[in-house]
């Protein structure tokens, strides 16, 4: 039992992490005109590369094509990207980040790196290497399992 408690403890303080280093970078973005899920996505879209499909770039972001919509409208009015028809399938549109994308995404960088510095002064560059490791590991276990359950469900078909 003592285990059990252990592993719901690490998982709530995972989660509870994840909440409070986002809510401080979403924070120390607000100055930059940049939500949540605006920022995310230009950073997603800087990843991915311009031309990026938008459908693509809402499955890296695990949301639903939707619910991405509505970001990357406001993404434009900003002008900070630019959709247009794909060459190869005018029904699929494409997004590429403009100069101004750019501009800004260095300026979210300057501030993640200063708020990354802050979270992290007190983990030495060895206690941080091995939780990235520790992270990783659970990371996988979660994604086998996942992919386990997915091929017993195909299975019962």
């Amino acid at each position: 039992m003592a285990h059990l408690t252990t592993e719901l403890s690490l998982a709530e303080r995972l989660g509870r992490l994840h909440r409070l280093w986002r809510t401080v970078a979403d924070a120390e973005l607000i100055p930059l005109g940049l939500t949540h899920p605006r920022w995310t996505a230009l950073w997603k879209i800087s990843q991915l590369g311009d031309g990026v499909s938008q459908k693509v770039l809402a499955d890296a972001l695990e949301i639903e094509l939707a619910s991405l919509m509505r970001t990357l409208s406001q993404l434009e009015q900003q002008q900070f990207i630019i959709r247009r028809s794909c060459t190869n399938d005018k029904r699929a549109r494409v997004v590429s980040l403009t100069d101004a994308g750019v501009e800004i995404l260095k300026q979210m960088e300057t501030h993640i790196v200063r708020v990354r510095g802050e979270l992290l002064a007190s983990v030495n560059e060895q206690e941080l290497t091995e939780f990235s490791r520790v992270l990783a590991v659970i990371t996988d276990n979660a994604l086998t399992k996942l992919a386990n359950n997915t091929v017993r469900c195909n299975e019962k078909r």
